[in-house]
């Protein structure tokens, strides 16, 4: 595996220009964790891109680097114990990576919004829902409201765009006083205030019941088509995407196995890791068949344990001896369609 050199961001304001072809792309990504059992690494080798106006769902299982990879495209990662160790994220044409701090600073919030995973703990218990809305406008989009009252303006139309009733009641109220759910959407409300061009969504139903996920998904797939904003969507699920998604990314142990569009990997998933989430998934026909709920064997491997070879090889039903040896290339037997699985190579 290789880890490459340690990256240190340069200082300049004008940093290398890159395809324009998409909104994000992710080349060759490797984010590393220093701890007293050794170097976790978390992100190894990741290649992705985002075009404009698009969903791309992010899933695996906990422990697979997704998180990791939100934080990292936003260089929120801890350091230490945590390193960038090498590769380039192109925004909008601009290498991340290559940024000061204060040039990233200009990004966050601005052009990039985190809609974090727990929106109790994100939203601060002792201000009014309207004021924190209203923090964020005047310090990323201080155009938008020159006036207290201007800005208030600003924030009950938010609070109206993601399905708040009575929003000019409820920017007074404190987050103790609102639903999940609710709180989900004042959480998207400032994701969204900013305007940005790609919105990361950590996560963001896993704490909601069934009836509110939903609502949560459509309100975030009606306000990508207003708005055109690009979304990552981070999940564990992969029903969760089936309706949200236009292409999906599955990660394990810090990899992308498998990278498709959203019929394509429904219709034909190819690893072994994909397919077993796929058949975890639970399904009315069955229930009624009276099936057992099918679940993949073992845990997601850390550290030392990780496997050599592919590292899905310990948990695998379709192992063979290469799988334990070399780690896969990325194969693509499909257009549109790629994999690390040494059954598709030729």
């Amino acid at each position: 595996m290789n880890t490459g050199k340690e990256h240190h961001p340069s200082k300049k304001s004008t940093p290398a220009v890159e395809s324009k072809g998409a909104l994000l792309e992710i080349q060759d990504l490797h984010t590393h964790f220093h701890t007293p059992e050794g170097v976790v690494r978390a992100l190894s080798g990741v290649d992705l891109r985002l075009n404009e106006g698009r969903t791309l769902g992010i899933v695996g299982e906990s422990g697979c680097g997704k998180t990791v990879l939100a934080l990292t495209i936003l260089r929120l990662i801890p350091q230490p114990p945590g390193r960038i160790a090498k590769g380039k994220i192109f925004f909008q044409g601009v290498d991340l990576l290559s940024l000061d701090d204060k040039g990233i600073r200009e990004i966050r919030g601005n052009k990039i919004s985190m809609i974090f995973q727990e929106p109790m703990t994100s939203l601060n218990p002792v201000f009014t829902i309207g004021s924190q809305i209203e923090e964020v406008i005047a310090l990323h989009q201080p155009h938008l409201a020159t006036t207290r009252r201007q800005a208030r303006d600003v924030t009950v139309q938010m609070l109206d765009m993601v399905g708040i009733s009575s929003p000019g009641k409820r920017i007074d109220d404190y987050p103790h006083q609102l639903s999940g759910g609710m709180c989900q959407r004042i959480m998207i409300a400032m994701a969204l205030a900013c305007k940005p061009s790609l919105m990361i969504a950590d996560e963001p139903t896993t704490a909601l019941d069934v009836t509110t996920q939903a609502q949560i998904l459509s309100l975030m797939k009606d306000l990508k088509d207003e708005t055109g904003t690009s979304i990552i969507l981070v999940t564990h699920d992969l029903g969760v995407v089936a309706n949200s998604c236009d292409e999906v990314a599955v990660m394990y142990t810090g990899h992308v196995v498998e990278y498709a569009g959203i019929e394509s990997i429904f219709a034909s998933p190819l690893h072994p890791y994909t397919k077993g989430l796929m058949r975890s998934i639970p399904t009315i026909e069955a229930r009624k068949r009276g099936e057992i709920l099918h679940t993949i064997p073992g845990n997601v491997p850390m550290g030392k344990d990780v496997p050599q070879g592919c590292t899905f090889n310990n948990r695998c039903e379709e192992v063979m001896d290469i799988c334990r040896k070399e780690y896969p290339p990325v194969f693509v037997p499909a257009e549109g369609h790629s994999v690390r699985c040494w059954r598709y190579r030729r």
